[in-house]
């Protein structure tokens, strides 16, 4: 089955929450609550807020198997704890999958579609940042993407661990 790739908007808000929610859950089901904590997403105002700014930024693209969602990209300018650079660039600011769908490509498609985008706009930077610590598999997993990695940063006072990484395009 193909995912279908469609501009989101405010009435997908929920279904973003719920797949952050999902994915929160199957992070703390193993013991990973350094990445997002234990909370739902979905009841933190700030994180709804933050959801419904980037459905309002005409950035938000929702994957859809079988028409449901099964992944959201969110894309634009760089998130405010990440250093700029100097030139022009295409910023993947959310991927999320549902877990339910691990293994059918979601992720790798939603990221070709940044790819695009970002080619559209004639730019040749992409750029994603992730949750660098644990045993580093999101980062392996962007670098399977075509990333690579490029600075590290720490945001707050538990000083979460993060990794920016870049594609050429």
């Amino acid at each position: 089955m193909t995912l279908a790739i469609r501009p989101g908007d405010r009435a997908d808000v929920p279904a973003v929450l719920e797949l952050l929610d999902g994915a929160t859950a199957w992070l703390v089901a193993r013991g990973r609550t350094d990445q997002w904590g234990t909370e739902p997403h979905s009841t933190n105002p700030l994180r709804v807020e933050q959801i419904t700014g980037f459905a309002e930024s005409g950035g938000l693209w929702i994957g859809e198997l079988d028409g449901r969602t099964a992944g959201v990209l969110s894309v634009g300018e760089h998130m405010p704890y990440v250093p700029a650079v100097d030139e022009p660039e295409l910023y993947v600011r959310l991927l999320v999958t549902d877990r339910a769908k691990a293994g059918r490509g979601v992720g790798a498609d939603l990221l070709e579609h940044a790819q695009s985008l970002a080619r559209a706009q004639g730019l040749r930077l992409l750029r994603v940042d992730c949750f660098a610590g644990g045993d580093g598999a999101l980062v392996r997993y962007y670098e399977k993407q075509g990333f690579t990695r490029a600075e590290t940063f720490t945001v707050g006072d538990a000083e979460w661990p993060g990794q920016i990484l870049h594609m050429r395009l």
